[in-house]
């Protein structure tokens, strides 16, 4: 159901406000661009620091923004079930194509407990749901036997996978059939994801070069490996520095320096170190995006 190259688009703030002039922007630079799905209030997003308001009304500005174009793919993960439900029936009721839902982060689950909370949520509200397992930021990682039955279940469509392991990705494919999207949670991992399969890339890189991410995306699905294999290189270093302190605070550092929004964070994210902000606009002026 959802398949290509996904951004997960960050919440631009202009004096502590979310900046509705800009996320709409960023919106049209994506769509212009061939991104192929927006997925707001994720990591990228600043999810944690959005108050409830805030997190349904960047939700509502992506969906009114977007008008159908790609689809929405609505980031309603919480470590409280009952608060993920409402979120994801929040994004169901405004018009989302889809939710993204974090594994619960802190409560630290047994597979059991993760089966349960996504069960519950699937079943409670007809939106097609993409799991997000991210062991770092959650202290819990989803197994591939999970994942297995967590995709028999109707609506649970796909799952954005960032635990860092190959062996991982690989088993969720081989074990989850090909009806289910395994995207990968990493840009890196884009090109060997695909590779064995996979069906994309929810993407912080995108936010920057969203066209380079498409054309890799596209170059696999069309079979095209030399294609994809440049792209992945070229845009290594880029991924790179996105990462050079937590995200998302490069990738905003990024946009700023693009001019395309205010590098404003909400703590306890705060702006880069004057050496690594001299990195990123390095890698930035020599990738031509400055």
């Amino acid at each position: 159901m959802f398949r290509g190259a996904m951004v997960a688009i960050v919440t631009p703030f202009k004096n502590n406000q979310i900046d509705e002039v800009a996320l709409r922007d960023l919106i049209e630079f994506q769509i212009a661009n061939g991104t192929d799905a927006i997925v707001p209030c994720g990591t990228t997003g600043e999810s944690a620091t959005l108050t409830h308001e805030e997190h349904d009304r960047v939700i509502e500005i992506t969906i009114d923004a977007v008008k159908k174009r790609v689809p929405v793919i609505a980031g309603t993960g919480s470590n409280n079930t009952a608060e993920a439900l409402r979120l994801t029936r929040h994004a169901y009721e405004t018009g989302a194509d889809g939710a993204l839902i974090v594994c619960p982060y802190y409560n630290r689950p047994t597979q059991e407990g993760l089966y349960q909370h996504f069960k519950a949520i699937a079943e409670s509200v007809p939106l097609p749901i993409i799991p997000y397992n991210i062991a770092s930021r959650t202290g819990v990682n989803m197994l591939p036997e999970l994942v297995a039955r967590l995709a028999k279940i109707k609506n649970i469509v796909g799952i954005k996978e960032a635990s860092g392991s190959i062996k991982q990705m690989s088993d969720m494919i081989h074990l989850c059939g090909k009806d289910f999207a395994v995207l990968s949670g990493d840009d890196i991992f884009t090109l060997p994801l695909m590779a064995m399969g996979g069906a994309g890339i929810i993407s912080v890189v995108s936010n920057v070069a969203p066209a380079d991410m498409a054309g890799l995306v596209d170059a696999c699905f069309a079979g095209d490996l030399a294609k994809a294999r440049a792209l992945h290189y070229k845009m290594s270093p880029l991924i790179d520095a996105m990462f050079i302190e937590v995200n998302p605070v490069p990738v905003k550092a990024a946009l700023s320096l693009m001019g395309k929004i205010d590098c404003e964070y909400r703590l306890p994210l705060c702006k880069m170190s004057d050496a690594n902000f001299e990195k990123l606009k390095k890698v930035m002026t020599d990738y031509g995006l400055i």
